[in-house]
């Protein structure tokens, strides 16, 4: 059975000022956006190549101001996703914001279970790393590359590892 595509998302290179899309923005070639109309972006945002902004039909991402987004990063907001400013997200990091409940076989036929994501003001979310859904990374915390954060991390401290530890903490 062939299913309905959720389709190829549009490629921006012309006017996405008819969206809630800040000023100075940079979106690279190749970059996907999926639902613009629940997607919020501040001003001064940086979208590296080939990055998909999965929005959804009835959920939100936001991204604040003066965020820097890698090339190849994937984000599917179907939970809301909230991106404070002065954050940076290195290459290849996915944040994820749903899952499918565990109750029958197949897994796929469960209900999609809904989480938010939110990144804290001046974060560092490291290369290839994977945020899960319900988890929220405080303030001022570094996530080193690689990582996959399964629980919420504290504010002004640094994560790293699979399942992502506490290392340290950061004035």
């Amino acid at each position: 059975m062939i299913k309905k595509s959720h389709g190829i998302g549009q490629e921006y290179k012309g006017n996405i000022y008819s969206y809630r899309f800040g000023k100075n923005l940079t979106i690279e070639d190749g970059v996907r956006i999926f639902h613009p109309e629940n997607i919020i972006i501040g001003d001064n945002v940086y979208i590296g190549h080939d990055t998909i902004l999965y929005g959804y039909h009835d959920s939100v991402l936001f991204i604040g101001d003066d965020v820097w987004i890698g090339p190849q990063c994937y984000f599917h907001s179907a939970g809301n996703i909230t991106i404070e400013s002065q954050v940076g997200i290195g290459p290849s990091v996915k944040i994820l914001t749903s899952y499918h409940d565990y109750n029958k076989y197949p897994i796929q036929l469960n209900p999609l279970i809904f989480k938010k994501v939110m990144i804290g003001y001046g974060s560092d979310i490291g290369m290839g790393s994977v945020i899960l859904p319900g988890v929220n990374i405080g303030k001022g915390s570094q996530i080193g590359a690689g990582s996959v954060v399964t629980k919420d991390v504290i504010s002004h401290s640094v994560v790293t590892g699979n399942p992502a530890k506490y290392i340290k903490g950061v004035k």
